[in-house]
């Protein structure tokens, strides 16, 4: 039963990620017909929904949702131990509170429209059912010795503090004596235990639970201490699947990531860039860092760059073309992440799309397209690339390099064997900025091309390895997607209390130099990127950040690219850059040496960034021109 059910699950997410990527594909195939599938839209996005629950399921199930990684610092297995009990504890009783509000939702926030033939209701029913899972897995998972039922009692508890959703479940909005002075009783209760609880979710966050429970967590207390109904959470989180259909991306081009991964593209790249480059001295850093900023640009995280490729890359820069170790390892640990400033990055899109999302419920008109925060990100990316080369080049001229000649023959095999990898960011960028293809087209297309291009032509994957490589991307789309979900509710209940205009206006009155501020936030922005991931740092942190930009004039655009470049240099920076801790486990290096290593790069990346932070003509020129 076990088996069947596991299978179930999985099918379940592998066909609605499948259709995610056919159907944008039947539409651009039968467009010139004038043919249009009936309710494409409305599919799509309610296939995202299920993709959503599905892949967060299956992130439960195998232990990869997104989570602050300081607990690896301790080194009591002990108490190590302890905060994990208390991680599964609190994730448990989050998602608890969930199914119930999940299930007011679909009985009192639906209207009952029908998705095609298909009542949203159905669809719906993914949220209590994968809430439920979650949770259950959660208990399953604590690491308890002795009293195996006390993770079940944090359910228990989750039931009991459900109590608003529940009652409303059985008597609708006319609550019978005592339930009635019980319900407003739990509502006293989170405005006075309001503070505490979101600081003791903070602690826990730092302590191992993942991110999006406490997100989900801090959204209810928030909630429900404004007086909020219990279908609010739920309403959020099924709007942020279902409203904002440019996030379908997401799970696309993390699949057409994983393809590219786990193919033997990044072996071809290698050898076509280093026949184009290796008689230039230097050629092979030029090569090194386009191929990561390529690679990082498609998978949207620059340490899947580090796994998939430092190998490779770094046989072919210390052992064949002899650099230093302390050089090769600094150089491809740093050029990690300096794709994501390239489309179709995942980290523009979300920045795009929740900078939006928080301009529109401050009341604002101002909306940028997708398009102008790709635009605004070019010219920035570029100078991080040529600065990375330059410097590369530079401290390596004492090095010595033997050059290898200029072989045409060998060069134009190398161009011909890579050449569905060359040409995929071709189509996919003209495309989209051809405006030919929306955003989520030219995802599809992205997974479609690379299907063909990897299994079908190249046959570097075998078609039943195929579901092994939606199996290594479903945790990964699984813990964003769960981040994103709960960040809507988040990001709702913050702006809905009114915290981002008191912050702003407390901000305005300390520091009246946006020059000060600016300086501020890229400080801060660093320690952000340190201590969480990219996606989680978005969704919640940005929201806190934009009408603080709103209020000292910053562009929107210019805005989001100081935003993900100041990301991209915290996972760098010690004591806990995530890709520093990568990189020490792909090298099998100490930790304290890669810092090492990297320190020379990252300060030439903190130049840039200062660069990037106080010259906004570099990220509002192309969106204008364009414009």
């Amino acid at each position: 039963m076990a088996k069947i059910l596991n299978r179930l699950e999985k099918g379940i997410c592998y066909a609605a990620l499948g259709l995610l990527a056919l159907i944008p594909v039947a539409e651009i195939i039968i467009r010139p017909f004038n043919g249009v599938i009936p309710a494409s839209l409305a599919i799509m996005t309610h296939l995202f929904l299920v993709v959503g629950f599905f892949a967060a399921m299956i992130a439960t199930k195998s232990k990869e949702h997104i989570f602050i990684a300081i607990t690896q610092y301790i080194k009591n297995e002990r108490l190590k131990n302890i905060l994990a009990i208390g991680a599964n504890m609190i994730s448990a009783f989050v998602t608890t509170i969930l199914v119930w509000d999940s299930i007011s939702f679909i009985k009192y926030g639906q209207s009952g429209k029908r998705i095609g033939f298909i009542p949203d209701r159905v669809f719906s029913l993914v949220m209590p059912l994968g809430f439920a899972i979650i949770a259950i897995r959660f208990a399953l998972q604590a690491p308890v010795k002795k009293f195996k039922w006390l993770p079940f009692a944090s359910i228990l508890l989750g039931t009991i503090c459900a109590l608003p959703a529940i009652t409303k479940l059985l008597w609708g909005f006319d609550l019978p004596e005592p339930f009635l002075s019980w319900v407003n009783l739990s509502y006293d209760m989170a405005f006075d235990i309001k503070l505490p609880v979101i600081l003791l979710l903070i602690v826990a966050a730092l302590s191992g639970t993942p991110i999006f429970a406490v997100i989900g967590g801090i959204a209810l207390i928030m909630l429900q201490s404004a007086g909020g109904e219990p279908d609010t959470a739920p309403l959020q989180i099924y709007s942020a699947f279902t409203d904002a259909s440019d996030l379908i991306a997401i799970p696309l081009f993390t699949l057409t990531g994983f393809f590219l991964s786990e193919s033997k593209a990044g072996e071809r790249l290698v050898n076509t860039f280093k026949s184009l480059f290796s008689w230039i001295p230097g050629g092979m850093i030029i090569a090194t860092v386009v191929i990561c900023a390529f690679f990082t640009s498609f998978t949207g995280a620059s340490g899947v760059t580090i796994l998939a490729l430092g190998g490779i890359l770094y046989t072919i820069l210390a052992e064949k073309s002899k650099y230093p170790e302390r050089f090769s390892i600094g150089l491809l640990t740093s050029v990690g992440g300096i794709g994501l400033l390239f489309p179709p990055s995942l980290p523009i899109i979300l920045v795009g799309s929740t900078t939006n999302s928080i301009l529109y419920f401050m009341g604002l008109t101002i909306e940028n397209n997708i398009i102008d925060f790709f635009l605004g990100a070019i010219i920035p990316g570029i100078i991080m690339v040529l600065a990375m080369i330059a410097f590369a080049i530079i401290t390596s001229r004492k090095v010595k390099i033997p050059v290898e000649p200029f072989e045409l023959k060998k060069a134009g095999a190398a161009i011909k064997g890579s050449a569905l990898e060359i040409l995929l960011p071709v189509i996919l960028i003209g495309g989209y900025f051809s405006g030919i293809l929306s955003l989520v087209q030219i995802s599809a297309v992205s997974v479609i091309y690379v299907f063909i291009a990897e299994v079908l032509i190249n046959r570097d994957i075998a078609i039943k390895k195929v579901p092994q490589v939606f199996f290594k991307a479903i945790p990964i789309i699984g813990g964003v997607l769960a981040i994103l979900a709960m960040a809507k509710a988040l990001s709702y209940s913050i702006i809905d209390s009114q915290v981002p205009e008191h912050f702003a206006d407390w901000m305005q009155a300390t520091i009246s130099s946006k020059f000060v501020f600016l300086l501020l936030l890229n400080l801060a922005l660093l320690v952000v990127g340190c201590l969480m991931d990219i996606f989680s740092a978005i969704l919640v942190v940005l929201p806190l950040i934009v009408p603080l930009g709103y209020a000292y004039g910053i562009d929107p655009i210019h805005l989001g690219i100081i935003f993900i470049t100041n990301l991209e240099v915290g996972f760098l920076t010690p004591p806990v850059g995530m890709n520093l801790f990568l990189a020490s486990y792909r090298f099998k290096r100490p930790f304290v040496a890669v810092c090492r290593y990297v320190l020379p790069f990252l300060l030439i990346q903190l130049a840039i960034v200062l660069l990037i932070t106080y010259v906004p003509w570099l990220s509002t020129f192309l969106p204008n021109l364009f414009n």
